[in-house]
């Protein structure tokens, strides 16, 4: 058994489900918060469909949104996994209806963190953090960063960026002894646990049922969610990853085209209403003003930019499944679910 009580926020989420998973096998005892104690239960079968055994799991209340429940979440904890972050189902007016609470939110648990002495925190940031500001000759590097004040990026993509420019800031001026690494990844594929998916992952239900009707001529990139919390123990462990962003991608990014041919080749029949259309970007976007699956697909259209995982390679010895792979998983999952 590893020493050390691991806090993990947002433990009903995609990525957050997948760390409890790995976690618990790599025998941590793991604390994860939840808005409401009454999703114990789901957050135990997630567990139980990721193959660990829930037992040792405890929980704590807390809401982003508010101060109340963070101290008592991080009290005893070795380290942090905060991985729970707002994810709209359409994007706001006001930028800072995202914005405001990522930020905030991170702070909390920083705080909190901090006040427990706590090692290390491994924040979950995006490549929305990394590649929407500049567009280098050449693959996104660590070194990359979005600019949160650029009025033109959409409210998710600034609120990625402003939640971990504040989470560096803090640590550098108010975080004492505390150690910050962070994991960006791209689109996040792999095998879902339940019905909380990733973007990615529901733009692949949304396909495999025939919600959206056609696919645009972009292309975007992926990793495995297994490989994106094997990333954040990782990050959380090694030396070397305190002070440090790791980008968490697989490969080339895949066009959209290409996709959903994958889906028709490798599952046959069950990817029968895979859309054989393919439409210029721009009337995906009109069409997603009236439809919502089209919407979930929106957000991924920038999503073409080529990013390198060399030094999450180099420094931490990770290597992630193949794209393909990942994305298979994730449809063979929601097929296991009947979701489909």
């Amino acid at each position: 058994m590893s020493e050390g009580l691991v806090l993990v926020t947002g433990g009903t989420g995609f990525v957050g489900s997948h760390c409890i998973v790995r976690l618990l096998d790599a025998g941590y005892r793991v604390r994860t918060t939840l808005r409401s104690l009454a999703r114990a239960d789901d957050v135990r079968a997630l567990v139980r469909a990721g193959g660990a055994d829930p037992a040792g799991l405890e929980y704590a209340q807390a809401d982003l949104l508010h101060d109340d429940g963070w101290r008592e979440a991080a009290a005893g904890t070795t380290h942090v996994l905060h991985v729970a972050s707002p994810f709209p189902v359409r994007q706001p007016k006001d930028a800072n209806e995202l914005i405001t609470p990522a930020r905030d939110g991170s702070l909390r648990v920083l705080r909190a963190a901090r006040d427990a002495r706590v090692r290390r925190v491994v924040l979950t940031s995006s490549f929305a953090a990394v590649g929407y500001s500049t567009r280098p000759d050449r693959p996104f590097t660590e070194d990359d960063w979005t600019d949160p004040d650029d009025v033109g990026l959409s409210p998710y993509v600034r609120s990625k960026a402003a939640a971990e420019r504040a989470a560096w800031d803090f640590v550098d001026r108010e975080g004492g002894d505390l150690e910050l690494s962070v994991v960006n990844p791209v689109g996040i594929f792999g095998p879902a646990l339940g019905a909380d998916l990733s973007s990615s992952v529901a733009l692949l239900l949304a396909m495999l049922t025939g919600r959206v009707p056609a696919v645009p001529h972009g292309q975007t990139s992926g990793v495995d969610v297994r490989d994106v919390a094997d990333l954040h123990l990782r990050a959380m462990t090694h030396p070397d990853a305190a002070g440090e962003r790791f980008l968490a991608v697989s490969g080339e990014p895949i066009t959209y085209p290409d996709l959903a041919r994958l889906l028709r080749d490798r599952l046959g029949d069950a990817a029968r209403r895979v859309p054989r259309l393919v439409v210029p970007d721009w009337l995906v976007h009109l069409g997603a003003r009236f439809n919502a699956d089209l919407r979930t697909l929106v957000p991924e259209l920038d999503r073409s930019r080529r990013a390198s995982s060399e030094k999450a390679q180099r420094v931490l010895g990770w290597q992630p499944r193949p794209r393909d792979e990942a994305i298979i998983a994730s449809a063979e999952s929601l097929l296991r679910l009947g979701l489909v």
